[in-house]
């Protein structure tokens, strides 16, 4: 497949404010050019998203429903047993998932049994040829090379929104704690899965900075997540509007043209979309979605696996394979 795109890293805020600008259907067209040029259009990765730990966040995270401050339905779970979340992999593995990412809601990585366990665990489903991931909240050079150690692939780490918009929605930690822990896992030799939220009340030029950070990383991140709000009763951000469609499409086209090599993933907020939706979302250059066997993403609403797998095989697109050179 010829590459006509080059990879640039020396993107301005103006350049990419004028390609988020651009009437949409010449966005679309211009991304899935570009999409064509770095990626098998008829492929969309399926990734399995589980909550190993779930609840009592000691974070303030305003989108979120783990977070202990918040009066939310959600359940406290301590740390699944490590032959339970093998079972999911295995099961997520079968239903068509090429990635598998384990999810706890920490503050930080601690040095402990609890940590000794994930250990075990990125070694499990490893084993299994599945890509590895994890978000475990922040952590250490030492600590992200005992997970490549152990056969991670990816870690995700989400901007979330720009760096001018941060303290409007988290307080408990900084922009520059998640970049750091970015290089950290860059550092390590992880690949790194990182992007952000739209429909916390940030404005378009918010957006923009958040992809121009991302665009402009000396290595832009292999996987880049476009998430739209996914509300929680009981958190701060519970009756924000819905985040229209054509905003996810804008972003998801923009992340596309300047970061053409990166998986852009479609990830929170597809189970407020129907197929039509979500189309428009892989034609701008979308090429993985999360699903799974609990129809939750975390602890939000999720299409299902069997659902997903009818929209693919309507849209005439087909579930990527796993890849021998991202195995173990």
């Amino acid at each position: 497949m010829d590459k006509k795109t080059t990879i640039r890293n020396n993107w301005t805020k103006e350049e990419i404010e004028e390609i988020y600008h651009q009437p949409l259907l010449e966005l679309i067209y211009k991304a899935s050019t570009v999409h064509r040029e770095w990626h098998d259009p008829s492929e969309v990765q399926i990734s399995t998203l589980l909550s190993i730990k779930t609840g009592g966040c000691p974070e303030d995270c305003s989108y979120c429903g783990q977070a202990a401050r918040y009066h939310t339905n959600i359940k406290v779970q301590a740390l699944l047993p490590t032959e339970t979340v093998i079972a999911h992999a295995q099961k997520a593995k079968d239903s068509g998932s090429s990635r598998f990412c384990m999810a706890a809601a920490w503050r930080e990585v601690r040095n402990n049994r609890d940590f000794d366990r994930v250990i075990d665990m990125v070694k499990g489903v490893n084993e299994l040829g599945l890509e590895v991931c994890c978000t475990l909240g922040m952590l250490t050079e030492e600590q992200a090379i005992r997970l490549q150690e152990a056969g991670l692939y990816a870690y995700n780490h989400n901007l979330d929104t720009s760096e001018q918009y941060y303290e409007e929605i988290i307080s408990t930690r900084t922009f520059d704690n998640r970049i750091n822990t970015i290089n950290n896992v860059r550092k390590a030799g992880i690949t790194v899965c990182s992007g952000g939220i739209i429909g916390l009340g940030e404005t378009h030029r918010d957006r923009i900075s958040m992809l121009l950070t991302l665009a402009t990383m000396p290595k832009h991140p292999e996987s880049v997540p476009i998430n739209a709000l996914a509300r929680v009763a009981g958190t701060p951000l519970e009756d924000n509007e819905k985040v229209d469609t054509w905003e996810m499409v804008r972003m998801i086209a923009t992340a596309r043209i300047v970061m053409p090599s990166s998986m852009v993933r479609l990830s929170a907020g597809r189970i407020e979309m129907n197929e039509t939706e979500q189309a428009w979302c892989f034609m701008a250059g979308a090429n993985s979605i999360f699903t799974g066997e609990r129809e939750t993403l975390l602890v939000t609403p999720n299409p299902g696996v069997s659902e997903d797998m009818q929209m693919l095989e309507k849209l005439g697109l087909k579930p990527m394979k796993m890849k021998e050179s991202t195995c173990c």
